[in-house]
């Protein structure tokens, strides 16, 4: 049978394949300490309870019916209330898009921005952008970053490729690595853009920023969250943010995102999701939007699931510093944001107890599955070489003892490989 060429090259998720190893060993009887998936253990981190009882309530007054394909009103305007209120960032309830998560948000930007050929940048390690470039017809460029940058792209990175492109995507804090732009990075970034745009003439598309801030409530210590028309207000035309309740809330499942900025882009936003239908169910928004303004029980939350976050990422971190102290051939790099832990795990070209190369780093990814029963996402599943030795960890939807349970595990591992070849 054929199909169409779009659906003929699109490639699985490496993150969902890993998954499905980890789930059918878990289904088995396997200990496995799941650092993969990007989500969170309810049990561990429930969404707020006055979420919970907004949605409760809103079902119990048969609010099932269509929402407005934008999204409700209400939650349109507290969005805009709450970003106001938070990041100083002025939006009307007509600038912004509600849908079923991040995720349609920002195929519809994408959508609505670029024309098949168009060039999108975007760094790598980073989430998804060379599936959504597929799905468009754009051509991807993807940026290397480096370790003594977190991982960040810099203005120095992308500066070349800046002229001609239609969008650059960016993401902070970042999914895979945690880390966050700095105030003094992000604005030569955003100096970059403005400066393409004003050397564009009229009938040039100008070059869009991407903005995707999911995970900016879930920031560390002393780590702020920046974003481009904050620092920089005469981008606000050429900025499109993605946000919602996914992750700063542990709401996955509840499916309500946001995205917002100028009207030319998001009111086509609007009329693309509005003949797929990715809208998020009503009574979540309503919930939503009666939860949003609640100040108080917002931060008490935040203040929690911080707390917890960070008790796991930093066990992680510790736990891998542990090990560097002891020669072993691993570091990571403190979290800064998110719910990930950048850990480079340097052991390719060693042998396993069976005889196995250890070739690539997915060939490392599933030996310490079997071998430690911990799973962990090569930066290969983000755009990185098959022999990077960097990894994502995920501690949304593990606890601590199972992470502490984990690192000896890895000792024992390591320790059980043969010399590099």
């Amino acid at each position: 049978m054929k199909i169409s060429q779009l659906a003929a090259g699109l490639t699985g998720s490496e993150i969902i394949k890993i998954g499905n190893e980890v789930s059918e060993m878990v289904r088995q009887g396997a200990a496995i300490c799941n650092l993969t998936i990007g989500d969170f253990d309810p049990a561990l981190f429930p969404i707020p309870e006055g979420l919970q009882a907004g949605i409760i309530e809103a079902y119990e007054q048969h609010q099932t019916n269509y929402p407005p394909a934008p999204g409700i009103a209400e939650l349109r305007q507290a969005a805009a209330d709450f970003l106001r209120q938070r990041l100083g960032l002025h939006y009307t309830p007509a600038e912004f898009l509600v849908a079923g998560g991040s995720r349609p948000l920002i195929y519809a930007a994408y959508r609505a921005m670029v024309d098949a050929g168009d060039r999108v940048i975007f760094p790598v390690p980073s989430w998804n952008n060379n599936h959504y470039c597929h799905l468009t017809g754009a051509v991807p460029v993807a940026v290397p970053t480096r370790p003594d940058a977190d991982f960040m792209p810099t203005a120095a990175d992308l500066a070349p490729h800046l002229p001609g492109a239609t969008l650059l995507a960016l993401c902070s804090p970042l999914n895979p690595t945690g880390t966050v732009f700095t105030k003094a990075a992000l604005e030569e970034i955003c100096d970059l853009v403005l400066l393409e745009n004003q050397r564009r003439g009229p009938d040039e598309k100008p070059l869009y920023i991407l903005y995707d801030q999911i995970y900016w409530l879930l920031t560390f210590g002393e780590t702020q969250h920046f974003d481009p028309v904050s620092l920089r207000p005469a981008l606000r035309d050429y900025v499109i943010y993605i946000d919602g309740l996914s992750k700063c809330f542990a709401a996955t499942g509840v499916r309500v995102g946001y995205a917002f900025g100028p009207a030319v882009v998001i009111d086509q936003m609007k009329s693309i999701l509005g003949h797929v239908g990715a809208w998020a169910p009503k009574a979540e928004q309503v919930a939503a939007a009666k939860f949003l303004p609640q100040a108080a029980a917002v931060d008490c939350y935040l203040d929690g699931i911080k707390a917890g976050l960070q008790r796991s990422l930093q066990t992680l971190y510790d736990g891998l510093q542990a090990l560097e102290s002891q020669g072993y051939p691993v570091a990571a790099i403190a979290p800064a944001g998110a719910i990930y832990l950048t850990a480079r795990i340097d052991v390719l070209g060693r042998t396993t107890p069976t005889g196995q190369l250890l070739a690539t780093t997915k060939d490392l990814t599933s030996y310490l599955i079997q071998a430690a029963g911990l799973a962990v996402v090569p930066f290969s599943a983000f755009g990185t070489g098959a022999t990077d030795p960097w990894f994502r960890l995920s501690a949304g939807a593990e606890s601590v003892a199972s992470i502490e349970a984990a690192l000896p595990r890895l000792r024992t591992a390591l320790d059980a490989l043969g010399p590099a070849q």
